[in-house]
């Protein structure tokens, strides 16, 4: 089985598959999330991965990162659509809106993120970590189903899986980020490592530790994120439905390349 477009996110998407064939791919470095599930989603071949597994039960420094890039890689996934849900660090971005992220700030410190750890040493860019391309088509296909999209958005990532302090959430504020989330690093990095374009869609469920100045405006709670997405996921699942049909078999952005002198060592033994 091979698929050029790849999903990781919420377990829902497995509804959106057609004749979905679930299976264990091997990676090189260890189990995945859950089983792969490839089907076909307006007649593109599509591979799902469930991040957390099909019952939430994997905490977001335990996910395999690197397994679910690798096996997407393997599968010859080309492009990858991740969806997030992410707390608001400034009033503006509010629950229900859609962000399409444009930059990461990684402030996790115990997780497995590069490819390249044990014998080959490659210093991937990252300056501009998500691709081009499909930030565009997001963007366009979100504001054509009315959805509120901001169409750029730097979300600061933490280890989880408590949520923020306010004093956190103050810094972060400070530091002019728009958005939280527990997910996306390493696996936009690990994305360009391996050359697949990669974008990242928030869904805002909450203000984080709630909003300086407003005293209405509670701190987040599991509650609250489950009630803001749920009401949000028929949204997300017709704006990937879009982005999968509006993308081009070929890509214009320079992602493929990422690798292109990157790599340090000379001799491989």
């Amino acid at each position: 089985m091979s698929a050029k477009i790849g999903i990781i996110g919420g377990s829902g998407f497995y509804s959106m598959l057609e004749d979905p064939q679930f299976m264990a791919v091997e990676s090189d470095y260890g189990e995945t999330s859950d089983d792969i599930a490839v089907g076909t989603i307006n007649g593109k071949e599509v591979a799902f991965i469930p991040r957390h597994a099909a019952e939430h039960t994997i905490t977001p420094q335990n996910v395999p990162y690197r397994a679910n890039i690798d096996v997407m890689s393997k599968l010859g996934v080309k492009r990858i659509i991740a969806t997030n849900a992410v707390g608001s660090l400034k009033a503006e971005y509010a629950p229900g809106d859609f962000v399409i992220f444009d930059q990461f700030v990684n402030m996790t410190s115990c997780r497995n993120d590069t490819f390249y750890d044990k014998q080959v040493v490659a210093h991937v860019s990252t300056a501009d970590p998500y691709c081009s391309e499909l930030r565009s088509i997001a963007s366009s296909e979100a504001k054509t189903l009315g959805i509120n999209v901001h169409d750029a958005g730097t979300v600061v990532v933490v280890e989880g899986p408590r949520f923020s302090t306010r004093a956190e959430s103050r810094f972060f504020r400070a530091q002019g980020f728009d958005v939280i989330n527990m997910t996306q690093y390493p696996e936009a990095a690990l994305a360009r490592e391996k050359g697949i374009c990669y974008v990242g869609i928030g869904i805002v469920t909450d203000y984080d530790a709630g909003l300086e100045g407003d005293s209405g405006i509670k701190p987040v709670s599991a509650d609250i994120i489950n009630e803001v997405f749920a009401k949000s996921i028929e949204k997300m699942h017709k704006l990937v439905m879009r982005i999968i049909e509006a993308t081009p078999d070929t890509a214009s952005c320079s992602c493929s390349t990422a690798l292109d002198g990157a790599i340090m060592t000379k001799h491989i033994r």
